[in-house]
């Protein structure tokens, strides 16, 4: 790398350390304050940090692997989720910041009752925050092994004294960091390099995560998603210009599968928007991407979502945040990548004969490997940085919220509260969710030296959260649902996993069975075991004031206008018309960019591509007016 390169790195690691250190103090209050940041997120700034967290280092790198294996077609798998980000500010963001939690897993016994809601928050704390948390974690670190790799070579400026050790733990404990094959020199002198570039990374990541707490998160954020937009888009526009335009990506697209290096899969397939002109679309592969996005586990936004939204100003805000973190993830970054992941596909072709996992992993690589050939110094430098960035938003995200899970559910409530019978002080608990942060990141490592490729991990963290989603957006909306039922969910998961990934080859097949399982198993547990307490009920009730179906508990606590059904309308629909909005103005503006054939019912693109715009932008006004003025009053 040129000196500018560098100079930019480590001006973003100075930022993030001094972002650690002025926010020390105030983290170091109590819980709320170094979780919540004292409840006091604008809403565009926590919008922000969403997008930033899930504008991961790894999904530009699954992103371009999707489309040269499936097209862009399958990239709704991602998309859908925009209608959970939605359903999380018009319809929950209120019922989150009124329940006035740290976690998730504490929201289970306020909504629930008695020694199976501690029980059920205890494992929760472990299975989500800890468990499914460095699952996700793991993939991360693996991707950030592979972008490091061909720009940080540490052999090359360590002493010998220094590098050498490294080598030789890679040589004992015999694992592969490296895209070379295994047991080669190569590979042991690659895996450490990345094992030196993915811990310097994770010292300083979880330095300023650890000492600021959520606002040190929030903030590095911020200036870590305008550095990753700023930095995709010029890559974008040299790999376009490079590829050349529209044109040229289809002739070379042509070229390549008359080279029989696309799998069989033509070229209007790999540029199709809409199933109709799709590879190989299958019901279940359809009924899956309209499901996906209810059926997973953070669908009400549980997790780092619903953690941005109670650390808000206000209901408000929480709203704004949802909008501006799907407009961010799902509409900009998607048309920051649909020119990159075709265009690497057409300057880096894939070789004939690859397939499946294999094929997803070379193209995966092929990202990186255009940062390193086609960008020049300085911009290499910011593409990098943005690329470290993007991982660093991800894991000060998990990091900080798998650690609320030990510090307010296991060591305050668990501990301290339910087996010593005492208060924690606050700052005792702060430290505690300091330790957590490291033995997170050592968990995450054990499991990253397990993982093969970014898709493997991705799609098994997708069948351990499956079928979740339903009854965690239930328990807002209706007073019957209890806590039998988040268990019967969670033990059906655990007990069919491994089955299902045995005896189902078909992913999405795999998580429809997930799913139906695991409805079934909850609304079994609701009709056979009964509500939860009234009075419990009731608390719950005056401290949410939940919409849906709650009138016989509202009419019970003294409230005859309750009206749920309809603010739960009015949400609903504010939540849906903003999606398809949205949507809309993906379609237009991605076909422009990419040059997608148009559906049957309309053959001719430009209009294709008006209709949508313009159908996109004339929804604004009307989610608007449903989600931030009806829905209020």
């Amino acid at each position: 790398m040129a000196g500018i390169d560098i100079a930019i790195i480590l001006a973003f690691i100075a930022y993030s350390v001094w972002s650690g250190f002025s926010n020390k103090d105030k983290a170091s209050k109590d819980l709320s304050e170094y979780f919540l940041a004292g409840r006091s997120l604008p809403g565009w700034k926590a919008g922000l940090s969403m997008a930033a967290t899930q504008f991961a280092a790894d999904t530009p790198l699954l992103v371009t692997g999707i489309i040269a294996v499936s097209g862009i077609f399958a990239l709704w798998q991602m998309w859908i989720y925009a209608l959970a980000f939605l359903m999380m500010g018009f319809v929950l963001a209120s019922h989150w910041r009124r329940a006035n939690v740290i976690t998730d897993a504490e929201l289970t016994e306020i909504r629930y009752g008695g020694g199976r809601a501690l029980a059920l928050r205890g494992f929760k704390a472990i299975y989500f925050g800890t468990i499914f948390n460095c699952v996700v974690l793991a993939w991360v670190f693996f991707a950030a092994s592979r972008i490091a790799e061909p720009f940080l070579p540490w052999n090359e400026w360590l002493p010998a004294w220094a590098f050498g050790p490294f080598v030789s733990l890679i040589k004992a404990v015999g694992i592969n960091l490296s895209s070379a094959m295994a047991g080669t020199e190569a590979a042991f002198v690659l895996s450490a390099n990345n094992l030196i570039s993915v811990l310097s990374i994770l010292t300083v990541t979880t330095f300023y995560s650890a000492t600021g707490g959520l606002r040190s998160v929030v903030e590095t954020d911020v200036m870590q998603v305008f550095i990753m937009l700023g930095a995709t888009m010029i890559f974008a526009g040299i790999v376009f210009v490079k590829a050349g335009g529209v044109s040229g990506i289809h002739a070379g697209l042509t070229e390549i599968y008359a080279a029989g290096a696309l799998g069989g899969i033509k070229p209007s397939e790999i540029l199709a928007f809409t199933p109709g002109q799709a590879h190989n679309v299958t019901f279940p592969l359809l009924a899956l991407f309209a499901l996906q996005w209810i059926i997973q586990l953070n669908s009400d936004g549980t997790g780092y979502l619903a953690q941005r939204s109670m650390a808000c100003k206000d209901e408000r805000h929480a709203k704004t945040a949802a909008i501006v973190f799907t407009g961010t993830q799902v509409f900009l970054r998607s048309l920051l990548w649909l020119p990159l992941g075709l265009g690497l596909l057409v300057i880096f072709p894939p070789v004939a004969g690859l397939a499946g996992e294999l094929l997803q992993a070379d193209r995966e690589g092929v990202y990186v490997r255009g940062m390193a050939e086609l960008l020049p110094p300085g911009v290499k430098g910011l593409m990098i940085t943005g690329m470290l960035a993007a991982l660093a938003s991800t894991v000060d995200t998990h990091i900080n919220w798998g650690s609320s899970y030990w510090a307010n559910d296991i060591y305050k409530r668990i501990i301290c509260q339910a087996w010593l019978k005492r208060e924690p002080a606050g700052r005792s608990l702060v430290w505690v969710a300091r330790g957590s942060n490291v033995m997170l990141i050592g968990i995450a490592l054990l499991i990253m030296t397990r993982l093969s490729s970014i898709n493997q991990a991705w799609q098994a963290s997708l069948l351990l959260g499956a079928g979740m989603g339903p009854i965690l957006i239930m328990r807002w909306l209706w007073w019957r649902v209890n806590a039998w039922s988040e268990i019967a969910a969670i033990g059906v998961s655990a007990v069919a996993a491994l089955p299902l990934l045995l005896w189902v080859d078909d992913q999405a097949l795999r998580l429809l069975i997930m799913a139906a399982l695991s409805l079934t198993a909850s609304l079994a547990a609701i009709f056979f075991f009964g509500p939860e307490d009234r009075k419990h009920l009731h608390d719950f009730y005056k401290l949410v004031r939940p919409k849906g179906f709650w009138h016989q508990i509202a009419v019970e606590c003294g409230d005859h206008v309750h009206n749920g059904p309809r603010r739960l309308a009015l949400s609903v629909a504010a939540m849906f018309t903003a999606g398809i909005s949205v949507f809309c103005l993906l379609i237009g503006a991605g076909s422009a960019l990419a040059g997608s054939p148009p559906p049957a019912i309309c053959p001719w693109p430009a209009v294709w591509i008006t209709v949508n715009l313009a159908a996109g932008l004339a929804l604004c006004p009307v989610w608007y007016r449903l989600g931030f003025k009806l829905e209020t009053h």
